[in-house]
């Protein structure tokens, strides 16, 4: 399945320029999100990760995505929630231990992707998706198939994506060091940084 594709067909038939929940993971990901989707879309940027640690890595990484939008000055909004690192580690129970990248990942972007398609069905957006899929370490496929699960659960709309196509990860490796952003050698959660040293 080519998400990407399929993400541009909605684009494609867009009549208007809907309202677009974007949950995004950091700054230096949404670079290419915001820039690639800014033209088609009214962007409110939901800043939801509790898989964040510890809190003040939390705070540096929100402050980059505060940093980019202000630098952008594209009228894109900010919400944000609440830290709330228990969350995350009450869904991940007993995948502690897990590789990154399996199911403990997939609990932590279910996580992340129910809170974004709530607060979009609850505040009236037309669409809902998230930055995840820039990331070459992230599953578009099972991050998609979440989308699409939570587009009927909560009956909002869904935007597929795969924005590591077309180059979308290099370019925001570009877009990072254009803005001078501060770019994490760790996805976000302590488990992931473990896993990292053991490599």
């Amino acid at each position: 399945m080519n998400y990407d594709n399929l993400g541009m067909d909605i684009i494609k038939n867009l009549d208007h320029k809907p309202r677009l929940l974007l949950h995004s993971c950091c700054g230096p990901c949404s670079s290419y999100v915001i820039t690639y989707l800014k033209d088609y879309f009214d962007i409110t940027v939901l800043y939801y990760n509790p898989n964040i640690e510890p809190e003040d890595e939390y705070i540096k990484r929100k402050n980059e995505q505060i940093k980019l939008i202000n630098l952008l000055n594209a009228n894109i909004k900010l919400l944000d929630i609440d830290y709330d690192n228990e969350a995350f580690r009450n869904k991940v129970v007993g995948y502690e231990n897990e590789k990154e990248g399996g199911a403990r990942c997939h609990l932590c972007y279910e996580l992340r992707l129910d809170k974004t398609a709530s607060i979009a069905k609850e505040k009236d957006y037309e669409y809902f998706c998230t930055t995840l899929t820039v990331s070459p370490y992230k599953n578009a496929k099972v991050i998609n198939e979440l989308g699409e699960k939570l587009e009927k659960k909560y009956n909002i709309k869904w935007l597929y994506s795969d924005f590591k196509k077309k180059d979308g990860y290099k370019k925001s490796i570009i877009l990072s060091k254009e803005y001078n952003l501060y770019r994490q050698n760790y996805c976000g959660c302590l488990f992931s940084k473990e896993y990292l040293k053991e490599e």
